[in-house]
């Protein structure tokens, strides 16, 4: 018999500042690139919005969606070209 190894997910935080009055999601190829499935909350109303989200360890493409705008994270140093003409923000767990 042979045993499965079970992964270990992590719990990744994701934070960005906004507009406190913004609408702010993170998606990437880990929620299939849902602009609307993780939204990230500015508990203080200071502008800083933050999440996290359970990952498996591997590589994550990711970009964050300021009122339907799609940005780069700004506080990642490594990042992916993608087919739209544009960068994505990589994540490496």
């Amino acid at each position: 018999m042979v045993k499965e190894k079970k992964v270990r997910r992590k719990r990744i935080k994701f934070s960005v500042s906004a507009n406190s009055e913004s609408k702010v999601y993170v998606a990437g190829d880990f929620n299939n690139w849902d602009p609307s499935n993780k939204e990230l909350k500015d508990a203080n109303g200071d502008g800083s919005f933050e999440g996290s989200i359970l990952l498996e360890p591997g590589k994550y493409e990711y970009k964050f969606v300021v009122d339907k705008t799609w940005t780069i994270d700004p506080q990642c140093d490594e990042w992916k070209t993608n087919g739209y003409g544009s960068i994505n923000s990589l994540i490496n767990i």
